[in-house]
């Protein structure tokens, strides 16, 4: 296994706010846990802060995205603000209203970016939606119950050729359609031109003064694995709050505005929130990422990151393990993207120590310098910022304090603690769901997060939590005992690295627990020496199942009880399906969806009894291979 870099090498310098909580029992074995930090005054709507930037930094690049020619078009402070200005000026003329919002189909992009700012500045929600629920679905069923809760207005799409489909069959022709490129036939459009040439004046001002911190902003959708999505509350004071709490704890931002490259869907509050404000927030600069944390979108982003150097830098664990291979073997890469950057930051999922020690190593190689690699904890009904890690909290999974603002109660539920925060980042409710609202909020009005948390140290508060798992995904074996999902999943990963990409665990009312594996491609390539090899040629190739089983044997043999021993796994040769739910357009994997949707190679894998580590199975069927250990 791959060693750690030397825990001594210099870290560079990254100016981050104080952390400091404090701890009140409370009856029962609960607790509250504060930071004890003040935070900082904020302002009541989000969009002043783009007309501070605007007269402060005028022009400035506040946002770019490569156009049809490759090439960066950029929007600075001043432009933009005239430009949102503008279309908030269209906006009013129309009858819309947190009964009647603004919904935007197409995914992350300049319009996208002026449209939503626009709706802000009018005081007017409006929701960014998942474009997966348009272009993969087949029968549209959760984006026709987000328009029968929302009942929007109007709806947004940049480019309408791919969206077709989705408009003719879910958009009621009562919602007035904008779009910006490729109007669909037989439907009344309003060009995105048109809407961009309102006459900007006192009604916008007016309007403007009217937003307040309690002013709903937008509605972001939870991912609704279960059923139909949740449209989360968003209010103005909730961004606000957000913003400022993100600048307290990356408080190096105050004398250097965030420069970053960023792909992060909009539609999900880690990019439309976490990013994309606190770029705003801080006056910096965001490249719009036309790439993805997959293999065949990573190369956009390798692209992309020749031209930015970023001086914070987010992706998801899986994000991450896709550029390594491409940031070792690009020295050119490597230089630009360890130029300036002072932090690494990660969400979605835990990042595997393999991945952890090959960033490190790269930018020692590279600059001299580990660059500190940190992570939070949120949802989207915290906007998301709710509790982070600074440079004296560094491990894999370790998630920080409570953010300047948030109270946490820990609830001792059987070993863990469960999660629970109040703070004015924290949402009122779900729109139109009351029932889902009072479920969702206990008798002291703490948000139930449906996290559990671990100390990292009992007798130290400010050592930090470790993330332990979701409640959701933690289930009971037949003899009842307790499976914690989440940190089985990661210490999986971690012990089998770098060969694993991802792991769903099994077990719920079964007798021993059974892993599915999603090998990672890029690590198994290399074993076999094929940088060409496809998933299901890697899934059949026998010197992978022998490695694999060698690891995961390893494994199950150092486990210390039926909690977290693997008893039987197996080989999957299809990668996680965006379209059925097992992948989120974030690049997180579904445990749910997976188990539900491969239900027939899980009942499969158990069939074959005790002592089987390893098989291969295609789509809904078993094809078994001969186990490669016993």
């Amino acid at each position: 296994m791959l060693q750690s870099p030397p825990r001594n090498a210099p870290v560079r310098k990254a100016k981050l706010g104080a952390c400091e909580a404090q701890i009140e029992p409370l009856a029962g074995g609960a607790m509250l846990v504060r930071n004890i930090l003040p935070l900082a005054a904020y302002p009541g709507r989000l969009t002043d802060r783009l007309d501070h930037w605007a007269r402060v930094a005028p022009d400035r690049v506040w946002l770019a995205a490569r156009d049809d020619h490759g090439e960066w078009r950029k929007i600075t402070y001043s432009e933009g603000r005239a430009r949102v200005r503008r279309i908030a000026a269209s906006l009013l003329t129309r009858n819309l209203s947190p009964e009647r919002p603004i919904v935007v189909l197409s995914g992350n992009g300049l319009t996208h970016a002026l449209f939503g700012m626009a709706a802000l500045y009018a005081g007017i929600p409006y929701a960014p939606v998942s474009p997966a629920y348009s272009l993969l679905s087949k029968d549209f069923s959760k984006l026709r119950g987000i328009f029968q809760l929302l009942t929007p207005g109007m709806v947004f799409v940049a480019d309408a050729r791919p969206f077709v489909r989705a408009i003719d069959s879910v958009v009621p022709p009562d919602a007035e359609l904008v779009v910006e490129i490729n109007p669909p036939d037989g439907r009344t459009v309003t060009s995105f031109t048109e809407l961009e040439q309102g006459t900007d004046g006192p009604a916008v001002d007016a309007a403007h003064r009217a937003v307040t911190p309690d002013t709903i902003a937008k509605f972001l959708f939870t991912s609704g694995s279960t059923g139909v999505p949740k449209a989360v509350i968003n209010t103005q004071r909730m961004l606000c709050a957000n913003a400022e709490q993100l600048t307290s704890h990356f408080a190096y931002f105050r004398d250097e505005p965030p420069v970053t490259l960023d792909w992060a869907p909009w539609n999900h509050t880690a990019g439309g929130n976490h990013d994309f404000n606190l770029v705003l927030y801080n006056g910096g600069t965001l490249y719009i990422d036309d790439g993805r944390p997959t293999p065949d979108g990573i190369a956009a982003t390798v692209k992309n990151l020749h031209d930015v150097a970023p001086n914070w830098y987010f992706n998801v664990p899986v994000g991450y393990d896709a550029l390594v291979p491409y940031l070792r073997a690009d020295a050119g890469l490597r230089a630009n993207f360890f130029k300036d950057v002072k932090l690494l930051w990660y969400a979605g999922a835990g990042m595997s120590r393999h991945t952890w020690n090959v960033l490190d190593e790269m930018a020692i190689e590279t600059v001299g310098e580990r660059i500190t690699i940190l992570t939070g904890l949120g949802a989207t009904e915290t906007a998301p910022f709710a509790m982070a890690a600074d440079q004296t909290m560094v491990d894999a999974g370790l998630v920080g304090l409570p953010a300047r603002g948030c109270d946490f109660k820990l609830v001792p539920v059987e070993h863990r603690f469960e999660a629970r925060v109040r703070g004015p980042n924290v949402t009122p409710g779900y729109w139109r769901q009351p029932e889902l609202t009072r479920e969702a909020f206990d008798e002291d009005g703490f948000y139930r997060l449906g996290d559990a948390l671990r100390f990292a140290d009992r007798s130290d508060v400010n050592k930090g939590f470790y993330f332990d798992g979701r409640f959701a995904e933690s289930f009971k074996l037949a003899t009842g005992t307790w499976v914690a999902v989440g940190p089985l999943r990661v210490a999986i990963i971690n012990h089998c690295a770098p060969y694993i990409q991802d792991v769903v665990v099994a077990g719920l009312d079964r007798d021993h627990i059974a892993v599915l594996i999603f090998p990672n491609v890029d690590a198994c390539r290399k074993l076999i020496g094929r940088p060409d090899a496809s998933l299901a040629e890697i899934a059949t190739n026998d010197v992978v199942r022998k490695r694999l089983a060698e690891v995961v044997t390893s494994f199950a043999s150092a486990a210390t009880g039926s909690s977290n021993r693997v008893v039987q796994a197996t080989l999957l040769a299809e990668p996680p399906n965006i379209d059925s739910g097992e992948m989120t357009d974030k690049g997180s994997i579904n445990q749910r969806a997976v188990l539900a949707n491969r239900a027939a190679i899980v009942e499969a894998l158990y069939e074959r009894g005790e002592g089987d580590i390893l098989g291969l199975h295609r789509g809904g069927e078993s094809a078994c291979a001969p186990s490669a250990a016993t």
